[in-house]
């Protein structure tokens, strides 16, 4: 079922996904430099641990990942609502495997809160790996996005 957006809006949706994955990109950047913080009161004494643990990065952490998965998953179903609904039809590629990929990640990566909260760290170790593989996809994924708003563009561009 393809929705009849209006002109004025058209524009807006068409460019809602971009702009919602990469701000997706950056709280992701922000919740690894957050877990991070988190992680180095495993490694620090004294003071320095005292001021880290008073920060509460891992409950910082753990709600900047819950919003993630949120904004993960609402932009893959909604970068594919909006291509269907434009096109007709997804364009199987690499742009949209990578994006169900990392919704599977995203998901796979919270996943694993209950065992890091009672400590595992073979837990721990996948939740790094993990979320490092997502930072990789997810940059490629802007690259590949960054191509797709260039052809949507040169339409735009063309149909006016």
């Amino acid at each position: 079922m393809i929705v009849a957006i209006p002109e004025p809006f058209k524009t807006i949706v068409t460019f809602a996904h971009p702009i919602l994955m990469l701000s997706t990109l950056l709280l992701a950047l922000y919740a690894g430099y957050v877990g991070w913080q988190y992680r180095r009161i495993r490694s620090t004494e004294g003071e320095e641990k005292k001021a880290l643990i008073a920060k509460r990065y891992n409950v910082l952490h753990h709600k900047l990942g819950s919003v993630f998965l949120v904004l993960m998953v609402a932009g893959a179903v909604g970068g594919m609502a909006v291509t269907y609904n434009n096109n007709g039809k997804l364009f199987v590629g690499g742009h949209l495997l990578a994006g169900l990929g990392l919704a599977f990640l995203a998901a796979l990566s919270a996943g694993l809160a209950p065992l890091l909260q009672q400590g595992k760290e073979w837990a721990r170790i996948t939740h790094i790996t993990v979320n490092t593989a997502l930072l990789g996809v997810f940059a490629w994924q802007t690259v590949t996005g960054w191509q797709i708003i260039q052809r949507i563009l040169e339409q735009m561009s063309k149909a006016a």
